[in-house]
């Protein structure tokens, strides 16, 4: 074993941790300096060219704006387009309408709402969007960002309809995507029950709602659970994060209209379904787009990214990288096209919506800065060869108890990604060698790695920089790793032991 290449690429990840979580860096300047470091090892101590580093930049920086910054910003202006024609206000009143009850608001856009964004689109929408929302909500901007980054951890297993599974299959030459699904699903059953738990606990940590929050995350865990589980096996993969998230949304909506007050019905009366139609319109188009351009209806979606491919072609290193930009179905313009012709229908003028995109824009430039930094790092990371020496070493020295550090390995994965889906191309194969060579199933440890990654979404530096940006809180990007790393720590432990207890 390589102790000083293990030393190395050990470093980026501590310097990443230790100036955003305890010397409370801000996260453009945390992520540059970390960047800076990272090229630094990867020239010296893994002989990366410095041509590769530049062409490594602009393809990080290509993947960071196609479609992340891009739907950053229009997750954003969605939100500001709302607030600008006012219909914010009625969305506030529809929310206070199903349930006056927090628990049921936070559980219902960030576990609902926010699964459902997953599923579909993927990319950092599912927490962006959410988190805008409980701001507008009234809720704090620190606890919108926490709940927000929690409740898309168990959704990105198959979020962007199957694209993380898929991936690992491939990756392992597995052609039964149903096993390996359901075996995902086996993995997450308590992790579904214990994050909506986690989430209304946050919102309401009372003795008094105790049982009121048990109950209320059994029964929509035990639902989400049993959707997903029948939507792998008599569906397929590309539905489970989906379906299960529209389960949760109607579950949700009938316990807050159950446990609502009385009182709370003479609100019905005060707005029209007109008036609360129009309200949704934007996120209602938002939604209708990009059900209609996914792999859902993969013959529509083949033919709008057949007339609107733009292919970028790079060699790095010797290893071949394609960038295509497919600009009718990508998710920021999805985001743009329902935010514009829904701010239309809500009243507002061309003009002036172009006018709140430009503040949109301008708002979050520290956050460019911060998510092309850190995905320029975790290309050269891949690249140099940095991530796989940290997955063959933590492999290596956990031995025995490999079954219980798999998931760990998905973690790191997917905290130095941002992505499920870059984690199981990582190491999809490393995992299934292991498993080969102490005698496991490789699927097993395949969908070990796919739950793994979905801890590491919670403290992912990508999805916290999003989460900041939709809150407006550039520059606490600190505050909120420390606040989410203990439960991501406990999210990956529960995970372990289910890989290695229940493991074959």
């Amino acid at each position: 074993m390589d102790y000083l290449a293990i030393a190395l690429a050990l470093t980026p990840v501590f310097l990443l941790i230790l100036l955003l979580g305890f010397l409370k860096v801000s996260g453009d300047k945390s992520a540059l300096f970390t960047l800076i470091t990272t090229i630094v090892l990867a020239v010296l101590g893994f002989k990366f060219s410095m041509v590769a580093v530049g062409l490594s930049i602009i393809f990080g920086t290509l993947k960071a704006i196609f479609p992340i910054i891009l739907i950053i910003i229009m997750a954003i202006y969605s939100y500001n387009v709302l607030v600008f024609t006012k219909k914010m206000e009625v969305l506030k009143f529809q929310f206070s309408n199903i349930s006056t009850d927090k628990t049921i608001q936070v559980l219902l856009l960030t576990w609902g709402f926010g699964g459902l964004l997953e599923g579909m689109a993927g990319f950092g929408t599912a927490v962006a969007i959410p988190a805008a929302i409980l701001i507008g909500l009234g809720f704090k901007p620190l606890f919108s960002a926490l709940v927000s980054l929690l409740s898309n951890s168990v959704p990105t297993a198959f979020g962007a309809v199957g694209i993380p599974v898929k991936a690992v299959a491939i990756e392992i030459g597995h052609t039964n995507l149903q096993h390996l699904g359901a075996e995902v699903v086996f993995q997450l059953i308590p992790l579904m029950v214990i994050i909506p738990f986690i989430i209304v606990t946050l919102t309401d940590p009372s003795m008094k709602a105790l049982p009121k929050n048990i109950a209320l995350s059994v029964v929509v865990g035990l639902v989400s659970i049993a959707v997903q589980y029948f939507s792998v096996i008599y569906i397929g993969i590309e539905t489970p994060a989906i379906l299960g998230s529209i389960a949760s949304i109607i579950v949700i909506v009938i316990w807050g209209k159950l446990s609502a007050k009385k009182d709370d019905d003479t609100l019905l009366q005060s707005k029209s379904n007109k008036e609360i139609m129009n309200a949704w319109s934007i996120y209602g188009l938002i939604l209708l787009f990009i059900i209609g351009t996914s792999p859902l209806f993969n013959s529509f979606r083949t033919f709008l990214q057949s007339i609107s491919a733009t292919p970028i072609h790079l060699t790095i290193n010797g290893s071949d990288k394609l960038i295509k930009i497919f600009w009718l179905t990508d998710g920021g313009v999805l985001l743009f096209l329902g935010t514009i012709i829904g701010g239309l229908l809500q009243g507002a003028k061309l003009s002036e919506l172009f006018d709140v995109l430009w503040k949109s824009v301008i708002q979050l430039k520290k956050t460019y800065v911060t998510v092309i930094c850190l995905i320029v790092l975790s290309t050269i990371m891949d690249l140099s060869g940095m991530i796989t020496v940290l997955g063959i070493a933590l492999a290596t020295a956990t031995g025995t108890f490999y079954p219980f550090f798999a998931p760990a390995i998905g973690c790191l994965g997917a905290f130095l990604t941002g992505s499920d889906t870059s984690s199981n191309i990582l190491f999809g194969k490393l995992q299934a060698n292991v498993a080969n060579h102490i005698g496991a199933e490789p699927s097993w440890f395949a969908a070990a790695n796919t739950v793994g990654a979905t801890g590491g979404k919670i403290i992912s530096p990508q999805s916290i920089a999003i989460a900041t940006s939709a809150c407006n809180q550039q520059g606490k990007e600190g505050d909120i790793m420390k606040k989410a790393l203990p439960y991501a720590i406990f999210y990956i432990i529960i995970a372990g032991l289910m890989v290695y207890f229940f493991g074959k």
